[in-house]
C-alpha cells in the first residue's frame, strides 16, 4: 500500500474507565508493528492519559493525536422541540473533539475541566450554551460513531434532532467538522450510515473512517463484554444493557482500508486530520507562584528577590535556633554558618528559593495557629536552611543528616519537603494555602484503582453469575499481601489448588481467563492522600482538571508521575495521628495547670529511656510492635542515637544486625570497621552500616566523592544496573588507591556498600521519627493518664485497641471507667486520676449526639431520667442509641439498675417529643409549677443475670469494661490453679510452655490447614487481656461444640514464645458452668432490707456442691443477723447475676 492509507483516530485506552481495555503500552505496540505513523486516543470523558501518551508515542517515533470523546448535553436544548412529544434519548451523547493546535489543546483542556468542575455526580457533561467558535478554536470535531448524539438519534427516527445537532457542530466548528462513519456490523450502523453520507453530501462535510476500537483482537470481546457488564453493574445474561461486538477490536490499516474501500475518501479524511495535528502536550519545567513581594518584570528578577528573601530568613532563623537550642555537641558557630551559606549557595544556584519560601510560609502559618506540625519526615531534615527557616525542627549537624541526600547539586530535581501534620487540623492548612494563591491556583493529584487479583475475580464472578460461596473460596486462594499483591498469573503458577480449580471446573477456568484479561486495568479515579500542586496562574491553563465527587477541591487529570513533568510542583500534607494524640495528651495535660512545651522536653531523660528499656512501647509511635519491644529490652536504649539506629534497623534486610548491633553496644561482640579509617562515620552504630547517609559518607571518605556524586553512586547502586556499576567499581578502586585501599579490599568495601545502598535506611527519617517516637514516650512516662486517654480517643473506632489500652492502662493502677451521661466528655478525657470513656467511643453512638449531651448538661449534671428527657433534642437522639448508651452503663449513675432504664428509654423519648412538641406549638405555661411532673421509671422489670448484662456491655463497648463473665469465678479459679492471661504471658516469657486459662470466647474463625485439615483460631477474654489459641482437628472433634462465641470456658494451653508473639495452641477445654456446679463453693449474699430473704431463696436451685449464706447489714454498716442455709445448691454466674440484681441486695460474694 501506497501511504499510510488509514490513521485511527478514536482509540479508547484503559483510561476510559470501566471501558477501554488497552493500555498506553498495548496501543503504541499495536500501531508500531503495523508501522502506524500517528495514532489517536479519545477516551470517554477524559484526558488523563494525554502527557503520558504523548511521550510515549513520541518515543516510539508514532505522531500521537490527542482527543477526547466529550458527552454534549444536547437533550436539555432539545427539550422544548422534541419529536412525538417525548425527550429525545440521546445514549451516551458524545462527539469527538480533538486537538488540533496549543490552542485548540488549552480549549480543549479548560472544556473538559468545566465538565467535571460544573457536572453533577462526577460525571462529565458540556452543555450547549458554554459553546462559541471562539472557544472551540484550533479544535476538530469527529460527530461521534454508532454511541455518538447524532447516531443515535437517526437510529430512533429523530431525523431532525440529528440534523439540528449536525447544523449546531458546523456553525460552531466550521471546515473543522467532520462526520465520522464506523463499520462494525452493527444493525443500526446500516440504518444510520445513508442519512451521514447524505447529510454530509448535501452540507459539504467530509465524512472520515474510524474504527473505535476498545480491545486488542476479537477473541477478548468476551472478556470486554464482561467489563462492561461490571461497568454497569448488570450480569452478562442481561439482554437489557450495553453490549458491543468482537468487531470492536484494534484493527490494522490494511483491514481498515479493505472495510471502507468504497469510500476511499473516508480513509484519506484519517491522513488528513493527522496532517492538520501540529501539536502535542509537552513536559516542562516546575512552575512555582512567585512568593517575593513586589512587581519584577523578569525571570531573574523574580529568583533574584526570592534568593535575598530566604537568605534574610535563614540567617535570621539560625540565629534564633542557636540562641535557643544552643551549638550542637563537638561543633562550633562556624560550621553552622559555613553549612548554611553553602545550602544557600545550592539552592539559588538550582533557582529553588521560592519553594523554600512557599513551604516555610505555610508551616510558619500552621505554627501560629497552634497546629502542630511533624520535626521533619524523609530526607528534608537534612537541611539547615530548613531548620532555619522552621521547616524542619531538627538540627542536622546535632545528628549528622546530609544535605545532599535531600538535594542533589550532581542531579538537578525538584526538592521534596513531605510535611506532617496534625491530622484534624491538616484541611486547615490546606485552606489556607487555596486562600493565599487563589483556589484556582491550587489542586490535589489524581490516582487510580486498578482490577486487582481478588477484586476482579469478584467482579467476574458477578457478573458470570456464580455463587458467592464458591467465589469466595476461589479469591481467599490469592495471598493477601498489600506490600507485594499476587496476580493471577502467579497465584497460578504458586498455588497448585487454584490451578487446580481453574483446569478442572469449566466455569472456573472461565472466570479466571477473564479475569486474567481485566487485571490491571483502571476501575476508578479518586485522589491521592497527600498530594497538592500550587500554580502560578489558573490550573487549568496548564492542564486539565477533574472534580472528585467526594470533593470540593479541583484535582489534576494527570497522576503523580505525570503532574511534574507537566510543570506543576507537588507538595505532600500529610495527616499523622501520633501529633494529633500529641496534641491531645498536652492539651489534657494543660487542664492540669502545667504548661508543656513538647518540643524543648529534655532529650537525655533517663525515665524515658528506662520506658524503652523494659520495652514498656504499646502505642509508642514506630516501636510498638512485640518484635520490637523484645529488641528493645535487649538493647536497652540510653541515647537518641540507639533509637535512630533501632527505627532504622527494624526493617526486613537491616534486621538481620540487630544482634550484632545489640551485642557490640554491650561489649559483647568486638566492634569492627571494614577499613580503620572508616570509624568516625561508622562509630555512632558500632562498625555497622546503617543508613544509606554512611554510604554516602564512606564514598566521600575512602574514595574522594564528593556527597552529591556519593548521592548518585548510593542511586545506582539501589537500580542495579549493570553497566553504571561497573563504571562506578572502577571510579570507587581509582579512588581508594590513594588512601592505600587495595582493589580486593576496594571492591570488598563497594559491594558491601552496594548491599547496603539497596536496603539501607534514610537516617534524616528515622531521625525525624525517633524524635516523634520519644515525645510519645515522654508523655507515656511522666503523663501516663491523659497520653492513655489521647490514645484511646484518636483510637476510638478499633475496639481492640481501646482494650488493649485499657489493660496497658490498668497495669500502671490506672482506671478506666465506663461512660457516664453526667461525668464523660464527648471523647477520652482526664478527671481525678481516672481516664473517663468518651461518650462517643460508645458503638453507634455519633460524635453530633455526644456533643449534644455534653453541650446540654453543660455545668449542672442530669438529676434523673427526667431530668435528662426534658433537656435533650428528641430529634438529635433516636431509640436505638439511647439503649446502647444503657448497655454501656452511661445511665448507671442515674438508674443503677440497667434493665430498668432500658425498659425506660421508650419514655424518655416520649418525654423528650412531648416537651418539644409543647414548646413549639407555643403551649408552654408560664404559670405552670415550677416543678416537673415527676419521671416514674417502671415496675417490675425482670432483672437482668450477670452474663446478660456483661454480653450487653460487650457489645456497646467492644470489651468488657465494668465487669468481666469471669468475675463470678475468682474463687473457682483459685481453687483450679487457673492463671490470668497477663500472668501466663510472664510465665512464658520466663520459659513455661504449659498452662491453665479460663476465657469468654469473643470469636471463632475456622480454617483449613494447607493439608486441607481442619483448624479453628479462638479470640478469647479474661479480666486482664484478651489472647488467641489455635485448636486443630482433634481438639475440634472433641471439643468443637462448646467452643462457640459467647461460652466462657478453661482450657489446658500449649505455649510458644515468637516473633510475633506467644502462640498458644488447645490440648483441652471444659465449660466454667459445668466446673462451678461440681466444685464446693461458698456463696454469700449481703441484704439491706431482710424483706429480700424470701425472692432470693426463689432464686436458688438445689443439688449442686454450694453452700449459701444470708448476711443483713443494718443502717450503720454493722451486721444485724447472718443466715446460713441447709443444703447443697448449684451456684452458677447466672444464679449470682439474678440475685444481686434483686431489691434490697447489696452484694454477693464468693468464697
Amino acid at each position: 500500500m501506497r501511504g499510510p492509507g488509514y490513521i485511527h483516530l478514536h482509540v479508547h485506552s484503559a483510561f476510559s474507565l470501566l471501558e477501554g481495555a488497552l493500555q498506553l503500552e498495548t496501543i503504541l505496540k499495536l500501531a508500531a508493528a503495523d508501522a502506524q505513523p500517528a495514532i489517536g486516543i479519545a477516551d470517554t470523558g477524559n484526558l488523563f492519559g494525554a502527557l503520558e501518551f504523548s511521550e510515549k508515542a513520541t518515543k516510539k517515533g508514532i505522531q500521537p493525536l490527542i482527543g477526547v470523546e466529550l458527552p454534549f448535553d444536547f437533550a436539555a436544548a432539545e427539550e422544548r422541540v422534541s419529536e412525538r412529544g417525548h425527550v429525545a434519548w440521546t445514549g451516551k451523547s458524545s462527539v469527538v473533539l480533538m486537538a488540533q493546535s496549543e490552542e485548540g489543546f488549552a480549549n480543549l483542556s479548560g472544556l473538559v475541566s468545566r465538565a467535571y468542575l460544573e457536572g453533577e455526580d462526577g460525571l462529565a457533561r458540556v452543555k450547549l450554551d458554554w459553546l462559541s467558535r471562539e472557544g472551540l478554536a484550533g479544535v476538530i470535531c469527529l460527530s461521534g460513531g454508532p454511541e455518538g448524539a447524532i447516531d443515535m438519534a437517526f437510529a430512533q427516527g429523530q431525523d431532525a434532532n440529528a440534523i439540528r445537532r449536525l447544523d449546531r457542530l458546523a456553525e460552531l466548528f466550521d471546515d473543522r467538522l467532520y462526520i465520522e462513519l464506523q463499520r462494525h456490523g452493527r444493525p443500526q450502523e446500516a440504518v444510520v450510515e445513508p442519512r451521514l453520507i447524505d447529510y454530509a453530501y448535501r452540507k459539504g462535510i467530509p465524512l472520515v473512517a474510524a474504527n473505535e476500537p476498545f480491545f486488542k483482537t476479537a477473541k477478548e470481546f468476551e472478556a470486554h463484554d464482561a467489563l462492561l457488564a461490571i461497568a454497569g453493574g448488570t450480569v452478562l445474561a442481561q439482554t437489557e444493557r450495553r453490549k458491543l461486538n468482537d468487531q470492536y477490536y484494534f484493527k490494522t490499516r490494511a483491514e481498515m482500508i479493505e472495510l471502507f474501500a468504497d469510500l476511499p475518501e473516508a480513509l484519506d479524511s484519517t491522513i488528513e486530520i493527522a496532517q492538520r495535528i501540529a501539536f502535542r502536550p509537552r513536559t516542562r519545567g516546575p512552575i512555582l507562584p512567585k512568593f517575593a513581594a513586589g512587581s519584577h518584570d523578569t525571570e531573574d528578577a523574580v529568583v533574584a528577590a526570592e534568593a535575598l528573601a530566604l537568605r534574610e530568613m535563614a540567617e535570621t532563623g539560625l540565629n534564633a535556633r542557636l540562641a535557643t537550642t544552643g551549638i550542637a555537641p563537638g561543633k562550633t558557630e562556624a560550621e553552622y554558618r559555613e553549612r548554611l551559606a553553602f545550602e544557600l549557595s545550592i539552592i539559588e544556584k538550582m533557582k529553588f528559593p521560592g519553594y523554600f519560601l512557599i513551604v516555610a510560609d505555610f508551616i510558619q502559618w500552621s505554627k501560629a495557629h497552634g497546629i502542630p506540625v511533624g520535626p521533619g519526615r524523609g530526607s528534608g531534615a537534612g537541611s539547615l536552611v530548613a531548620y532555619a527557616t522552621t521547616i524542619t525542627d531538627l538540627d542536622p549537624l546535632r545528628y549528622n543528616l546530609l544535605f545532599e541526600r535531600f538535594l542533589n547539586p550532581e542531579r538537578v530535581s525538584m526538592p521534596d519537603f513531605d510535611i506532617d501534620f496534625c491530622q484534624d487540623r491538616r484541611e486547615e492548612v490546606i485552606d489556607y494555602v487555596q486562600k493565599k494563591y487563589g483556589a484556582e491556583q491550587v489542586a490535589q493529584i489524581i490516582t487510580f484503582g486498578t482490577l486487582q487479583a481478588r477484586a476482579v475475580l469478584r467482579d467476574v464472578g458477578r457478573v458470570l453469575q456464580m455463587p458467592y460461596g464458591q467465589v469466595d473460596r476461589i479469591c481467599k486462594l490469592v495471598p493477601a499481601n498489600p506490600a507485594d499483591p499476587w496476580s493471577i498469573e502467579r497465584t497460578m503458577k504458586e498455588v497448585p489448588q487454584f490451578k487446580q480449580m481453574a483446569d478442572e471446573d469449566e466455569t472456573v477456568g472461565q472466570l479466571v481467563e477473564i479475569a486474567q484479561a481485566l487485571e490491571g486495568l483502571f476501575r476508578h479515579a479518586s485522589t491521592h492522600a497527600a498530594g497538592i500542586v500550587i500554580g502560578d496562574r489558573p490550573l487549568q491553563k496548564l492542564l486539565p482538571l477533574y472534580r472528585d465527587p467526594r470533593s470540593e477541591m479541583p484535582v489534576t487529570q494527570y497522576n503523580l508521575k505525570w503532574v511534574e513533568p507537566a510543570g506543576l510542583v507537588k507538595f505532600d500534607f500529610l495527616g499523622l495521628k501520633t501529633l494529633t494524640t500529641i496534641r491531645y495528651a498536652v492539651e489534657m495535660v494543660a487542664n492540669r495547670g502545667i504548661n508543656l512545651d513538647i518540643d524543648a522536653i529534655p532529650i537525655e531523660d533517663a525515665a524515658t529511656y528506662k520506658l524503652y528499656a523494659r520495652g514498656d512501647t504499646y502505642g509508642i509511635f514506630q516501636f510498638e510492635s512485640a518484635g520490637m519491644r523484645r529488641a528493645l529490652m535487649e538493647l536497652k536504649p540510653d541515647r537518641i542515637e540507639d533509637l535512630i539506629a533501632m527505627n532504622a534497623l527494624y526493617r526486613p534486610g537491616p534486621m538481620d544486625n540487630i544482634p550484632s548491633f545489640i551485642n557490640r553496644k554491650h561489649g559483647t561482640e568486638e566492634v569492627s570497621y571494614p577499613h580503620p579509617a572508616l570509624s568516625t562515620v561508622l562509630d555512632e552504630t558500632y562498625g555497622i552500616i546503617v543508613y544509606q547517609e554512611q554510604v554516602m559518607q564512606i564514598a566521600q571518605l575512602l574514595s574522594g566523592y564528593s556527597l552529591g556524586e556519593a548521592d548518585m553512586l548510593r542511586r545506582a547502586m539501589g537500580k542495579k544496573i549493570k553497566a553504571e556499576m561497573d563504571a562506578q567499581r572502577v571510579r570507587f578502586r581509582e579512588g581508594s588507591g590513594p588512601q592505600g585501599v587495595s582493589e580486593t579490599l576496594a571492591d570488598e568495601i563497594f559491594d558491601l556498600l552496594a548491599k547496603f545502598a539497596n536496603y539501607g535506611f534514610n537516617k534524616s527519617h528515622a531521625a525525624a521519627y525517633a524524635w516523634v517516637s520519644y515525645q510519645t514516650a515522654y508523655l507515656k512516662e511522666h503523663f501516663p493518664h491523659e497520653f492513655y486517654a489521647a490514645s484511646m480517643t484518636l483510637d476510638m473506632a478499633q475496639t481492640d485497641k481501646l482494650s488493649d489500652f485499657r489493660r496497658e492502662a490498668g497495669k500502671k493502677g490506672i482506671e478506666v471507667v465506663p461512660p457516664c451521661v453526667n461525668r464523660s466528655e464527648v471523647v477520652f478525657s482526664v478527671k481525678e486520676d481516672r481516664i473517663h470513656y468518651g461518650l462517643s467511643a460508645v458503638k453507634g453512638v455519633g460524635r453530633a449526639m455526644a456533643e449534644h449531651i455534653v453541650e446540654v448538661r453543660g455545668n449542672e449534671p442530669f438529676k434523673d431520667l427526667g431530668d435528662f428527657a426534658r433537656r435533650v433534642d428528641p430529634r438529635v437522639l433516636n431509640k436505638r442509641t439511647l439503649e446502647t448508651l444503657v448497655n454501656a452503663g452511661a445511665f448507671d449513675g442515674l438508674v443503677p439498675r440497667r434493665e430498668v432504664a432500658f425498659a425506660a428509654v421508650e419514655s424518655v423519648i416520649g418525654t423528650a417529643q412531648a416537651l418539644t412538641s409543647e414548646r413549639n406549638e407555643g403551649q408552654w405555661n408560664m404559670f405552670a409549677s415550677a416543678e416537673p411532673e415527676p419521671f416514674r421509671l417502671p415496675s417490675g422489670v425482670p432483672a437482668w443475670s450477670s452474663t446478660e448484662r456483661a454480653d450487653r456491655e460487650l457489645a456497646a463497648i467492644g470489651f468488657h469494661l465494668s465487669a468481666h463473665p469471669l468475675d463470678a469465678y475468682a474463687d473457682l479459679f483459685e481453687k483450679l490453679r487457673v492463671q490470668r492471661w497477663s500472668d501466663f504471658e510472664r510465665a512464658v516469657k520466663d520459659g513455661a510452655g504449659a498452662g491453665r486459662l479460663a476465657g469468654t470466647i469473643s470469636g471463632r474463625n475456622d480454617r483449613r490447614t494447607r493439608k486441607g485439615t481442619p483448624m479453628m483460631i479462638l479470640s478469647l477474654s479474661d479480666q486482664s487481656g484478651t489472647f488467641e489459641c489455635i485448636a486443630f482437628s482433634e481438639q475440634i472433634n472433641e471439643f468443637g461444640a462448646i467452643l462457640q462465641p459467647g461460652n466462657s470456658v478453661i482450657l489446658e494451653v500449649g505455649a510458644d514464645e515468637r516473633a510475633e508473639g506467644i502462640s498458644l495452641r488447645l490440648v483441652s477445654a471444659k465449660p466454667i458452668e459445668g466446673m462451678a456446679e461440681r466444685v464446693d463453693r461458698q456463696m454469700t449474699v449481703f441484704m439491706a432490707d431482710a424483706k429480700a430473704l424470701e425472692p432470693t431463696s426463689a432464686q436458688l436451685k438445689r443439688g449442686g456442691n454450694g453452700t449459701v449464706s444470708f448476711v443483713v447489714i443494718r443502717d450503720g454498716g454493722a451486721r444485724e443477723y447472718e443466715l446460713e442455709l441447709p443444703g447443697k445448691y448449684q451456684l452458677t454466674a447466672e444464679v449470682a447475676g439474678g440475685i444481686k440484681a434483686l431489691d434490697g441486695v447489696m452484694d454477693v460474694r464468693f468464697a
